[in-house]
């Protein structure tokens, strides 16, 4: 500390600053910008590798953000002041430095906070992992987003009003007369934020199901405190309040075990019974065999109603739940349906034929 207080010593020479304490402050300088870059680009990635549960975060190109280096170089400045301040006798302007300290220490705070509402953009590392109930831990990372927003938010007003000397005790104070006022005005957002937890709790649907809701189809692309996101078959946003998706009944898509085909052929109503009851077991028999189909006990092919100038023939089978496979196996049902016909000659109904024949 001696040979600290004798480089600093000296006649002032520039705003109070004695060659050896300027020579000092731009040290302190350099250290606390080498600090915000190196938490920036070293330590904050190195960090989140070793703590992240998921392969999604690569910490040799990830950065952390700017907030962030600027937050942690104003609180290496600040306690570096400090210390010289406790430790040593600089020769310096001491109310222009303690102002400037203050200043350090107001943007350390508001950098911290900027910091953190930017961080809640990671929360998905530390939530979302591959395995089993992928969806459901989207959802839930959906909506702690946007709860760590909102405390963020909070909580940043109490600290800049501490800050700027506001009396917490009658901001709270004041806070609990005025909250009624507040609840019953945003009843309608109190009730979407408890919407949000019933669909955490109950989880009718998950982030990317695709479901029904309130009249609205699509993805599920956020649920938020007040709203969940929807986009639709047409790639529109649609946003629907969460209290309207708690009192309404919702249909997912996505929970399918199975999707259900259902075909309908006519034929001519002269068609041979044997004939047809050959199509009916012969289509039975092909469908079923293909790999895709499933509930094969539950799958048939049966003569659903017989009419002045039809046979009506009625189908019900079933396929695994990919989309894909469902229009696939709709092509070739139909063309198999058309063969079948065609090996035992059965004409399909078409009643333009038989009008032009009766005239």
């Amino acid at each position: 500390m001696e040979q600290l207080d004798e480089f600093m010593a000296g006649e002032s020479i520039l705003a109070g600053f004695s060659s050896g304490t300027m020579v000092v402050m731009l040290g302190v300088l350099a250290l606390s910008a080498s600090a915000g870059f190196s938490s920036r680009r070293i330590l904050f990635p190195r960090l989140m590798n070793l703590i992240s549960k998921t392969d999604r975060i690569d910490g040799r190109s990830l950065l952390a953000p700017a907030s962030l280096g600027w937050m942690v170089g104003f609180l290496v400045f600040t306690l570096s002041i400090d210390w010289l301040t406790s430790n040593s006798e600089p020769i310096w302007d001491s109310g222009m430095v303690e102002r400037l300290n203050s200043y350090s220490y107001a943007g350390f705070v508001l950098l911290m906070l900027v910091a953190a509402y930017r961080l809640v953009d990671y929360l998905d590392a530390f939530i979302v992992v591959e395995g089993e109930n992928l969806a459901a831990r989207r959802s839930l990372a959906s909506v702690a987003e946007s709860v760590g927003r909102v405390a963020v938010v909070v909580c940043g007003v109490f600290i800049m009003a501490g800050l700027a000397g506001v009396n917490l005790s009658g901001l709270i104070a004041g806070l609990g007369i005025t909250g009624l006022a507040l609840a019953l005005a945003a009843k309608d957002t109190v009730a979407n934020i408890f919407g949000a937890i019933s669909i955490l709790i109950d989880q009718p649907f998950n982030v990317g199901d695709w479901i029904i809701v309130d009249g609205v189809e699509g993805e599920v692309v956020t649920i938020a405190l007040r709203t969940t996101l929807i986009r639709t078959s047409a790639d529109t946003l649609v946003t629907v309040p969460n209290s309207n998706i708690t009192n309404s009944s919702v249909e997912n898509f996505s929970q399918r075990r199975f999707r259900r085909i259902r075909p309908i052929y006519e034929f001519e109503a002269n068609s041979d019974q044997q004939d047809i009851r050959n199509f009916c077991e012969s289509l039975l028999e092909q469908v079923t065999s293909d790999p895709r189909s499933t509930k094969k006990d539950d799958s048939w092919v049966r003569i659903s109603s017989v009419g002045p100038s039809k046979i009506i023939v009625q189908t019900n089978f079933y396929c695994d739940s990919s989309a894909k496979s469902e229009r696939e196996m709709k092509e070739d049902v139909a063309l198999m349906a058309k063969s079948r016909a065609a090996e035992f000659a059965l004409k399909f109904h078409e009643p333009r034929f038989r009008e032009s024949h009766a005239v």
